[in-house]
């Protein structure tokens, strides 16, 4: 998508970085048409040539930053090997687009629908009943987005103050919270725990 706004030829993925910078600097209520245009130096109107609304910028930054991610096909593997994949998929997204989690959150009910039906549909298909489906969601979509939280980036040194021998021996690995080997250990543990929530489900409950 190109198109000419105040003298400026922009394209949709300087859109979309130049809105997910806003984000990850000021926070996504601070994203609106007028600071975008700030952003990318261009003229207070340009953005509406491209998008209406924030709400519409929104739904074009989810739509691009997750563009390529796939849902495995039943016969790709059992329920836990698919429902991994499509959460890796999901968090290379929000690892390449610093930002994006925050626009997600808003946007989850609005475009992005396919992608909860999508993991929805795995949990059904292993055998969750309908309540601990939502339940199961909600826990993936907590471990997903709210990580960030967790361990913000912008993350003050610890206290100088003296930690206590167990809080000290643990955080000399803060570094790992935002590598692979925190999120695998996740990962595992996350899995792990819906294998043991189907095991207990009562058999009158599976749908």
């Amino acid at each position: 998508m190109q198109a000419s706004g105040g003298g400026n030829t922009l394209s949709e993925s300087e859109i979309v970085e130049a809105a997910l910078r806003v984000v990850r600097e000021d926070g996504v209520e601070k994203l609106s048409m007028r600071r975008l245009s700030r952003e990318l130096g261009v003229s207070p109107m340009a953005p509406y040539y491209y998008v209406a609304d924030k709400r519409e910028l929104l739904d074009l930054v989810a739509t691009a930053a997750l563009t390529g991610v796939r849902t495995p096909p039943a016969e790709s593997g059992p329920w836990q090997r698919r429902l991994r994949d499509l959460i890796d998929q999901i968090d290379d997204k929000l690892r390449k687009h610093p930002g994006l989690g925050d626009v997600l959150i808003e946007q989850m009910l609005g475009k992005q629908l396919d992608l909860i039906a999508a993991i929805m549909e795995i949990l059904f298909e292993a055998g969750f009943n309908d309540r601990n489906v939502l339940a199961a969601y909600a826990t993936i979509h907590t471990y997903l987005f709210g990580r960030s939280r967790v361990n913000p980036r912008d993350r003050a040194p610890l206290s100088d103050v003296a930690l206590p021998e167990a809080v000290e021996r643990a955080t000399k690995h803060m570094a790992d919270l935002r590598g692979k080997y925190a999120y695998d250990f996740g990962m595992e543990v996350l899995i792990s725990g819906l294998e043991a929530q189907l095991v207990r489900q009562p058999d009158s409950d599976v749908r």
